[in-house]
């Protein structure tokens, strides 16, 4: 690389973590998700102001073409930010599935997931979908892609919700955030079968893919099956090992090493690297006991700060570049799906509540706040414009649809607060604790 092209990629980085961490903060100031301000940071500088009012220093400073070395390198950081903010919202995955939330959970799983992700199965071959459909021009991946956006549930932007609003210690958090945690690795999986057809898809010309679906697939499931039940106990027995010096004297290393481990063989083995990142992290926190929590937990928080501060931001700020206003954009698509799918979550979620015992309010908060896509949303989106299944106009309407809901959970739980509403009424007035939650029980990341 020049020297030339070394100035341009820091100044492109030089602007993109400065103003990504700028707007976010400006965005956190107005009771607004942090993602709200990266994703803008993005607008800015992208092609919808920055490169349509100076196209030139614009295609100097960013890269011009997917040769470009710029370009190249962007990439690869918008690639490992998304690994990174899928690692440590695994690693945030912990101590949500109490015993006194089991039966409220199973009827929100049970019924409030499937229920939206089936009824959009049903509506969306009714759709125009040469409208929605990417360069894959895989119907059957686009029609999966439709029915996970409808139905997934952010477990960092609630996580981070709650942190802000100090309400992380109420059964209401842990009721919402384990249910967040068994959609996201049940869609996730569905995510992944929609990616292996689209590949199949474009492999085979269009041909049969059956084949090449069902053995990634099977490798797939197994993948996971492996990191939720077997990998953690291995971690754990690795990390207390003696000859194990990188666990013992580095655990920032460790930590490091486990995160490409798992994506270093996903990809060999053609797994999702995103659901791979957030099964390492996943993996890291199940596989040690509470007496390591003190050894890890700060290891886990330093990747965590760096990667929140530097890496995330860069990836929700590249999001934000690529979401060209002037080419890619319908209002009309946004405003369908924004309410048609909000409809169907609010309606699902709310017979889901209704069936475990809740009432009125109660319902109202937790069919709001699991129709908070954030985070995943916007990685859907992106994995999903990636692989070539949704075209750019449905990729500007799935983030904005994921930010948009985003502010409402935010904003109702927070009216909520301040009339001094119970989250559930069986628990009273909430006792808000911004003061004592200290930096381990900070959320994965600000979204």
């Amino acid at each position: 690389m020049s020297t030339e092209s070394m100035g341009s990629l820091a100044l492109a980085l030089t602007l993109l973590v400065a103003v990504a961490n700028l707007l976010g903060q400006l965005a956190v100031r107005l009771r607004q998700p942090r993602v709200v301000g990266e994703i803008l940071a993005g607008i800015v500088l992208g092609p919808s102001l920055f490169g349509l009012l100076a196209p030139d220093v614009a295609a100097q400073i960013f890269g011009a073409g997917e040769k470009d070395q710029s370009t190249v390198v962007l990439g690869f950081l918008y690639h490992l930010g998304l690994l990174l903010l899928m690692f440590v919202s695994g690693a945030s995955v912990r101590n949500v599935l109490g015993k006194e939330n089991r039966k409220p959970t199973a009827w929100l799983v049970g019924l409030g997931t499937p229920l939206p992700f089936l009824v959009a199965l049903f509506v969306v071959p009714f759709l125009p979908l040469d409208q929605f459909v990417g360069s894959a021009e895989s119907g059957p991946a686009l029609v999966l892609v439709f029915a996970i956006a409808t139905a997934v549930t952010s477990i960092p932007v609630i996580t981070k919700i709650f942190y802000d609003l100090g309400i992380l210690h109420t059964r209401f958090a842990s009721l919402t955030l384990g249910v967040a945690v068994l959609e996201d690795i049940l869609l996730w999986g569905v995510l992944a079968v929609a990616t292996a057809i689209a590949s199949a898809s474009v492999a085979a010309g269009g041909g049969t893919v059956a084949g090449a679906v069902t053995v990634h697939l099977v490798v797939n499931v197994l993948f996971v099956v492996l990191a939720v039940t077997v990998l953690p106990a291995v971690l754990r027995r690795l990390s207390r090992a003696r000859w194990n010096i990188v666990a013992t004297q580095s655990p920032i290393a460790w930590i490091v090493v486990v995160f490409l481990a798992y994506v270093s063989v996903a990809a060999a083995l053609d797994v999702t690297l995103a659901f791979a990142a957030f099964l390492a992290g996943f993996g890291i926190v199940g596989g040690t006991r509470n007496s390591e929590e003190q050894r890890f937990r700060p290891a886990i928080d330093a990747v965590t700060h760096v990667s929140t501060a530097v890496f995330i931001p860069i990836y929700f700020a590249m999001v934000g570049y690529r979401l060209d206003f002037t080419q890619g954009f319908s209002p009309l698509m946004l405003v369908g799906f924004l309410v048609g799918s909000t409809v169907i979550v609010l309606v699902s979620k709310g017979m889901a509540a209704r069936l475990a015992g809740f009432h009125g309010l109660d319902i109202v908060n937790l069919a709001l706040t699991c129709n908070a896509r954030g985070g995943p949303g916007i990685v859907l989106a992106s994995v999903a414009f990636d692989a070539g299944i949704i075209n750019a106009p449905f990729f500007t309407a799935l983030v904005l649809t994921a930010v948009l809901t985003s502010q409402v959970c935010g904003a109702w739980l927070d009216f909520v607060l301040r009339r001094g509403w119970p989250l559930l009424t069986g628990d009273g007035p909430v006792e808000q604790r911004r003061a004592v939650l200290g930096p381990s029980t900070a959320p994965a990341h600000q979204t």
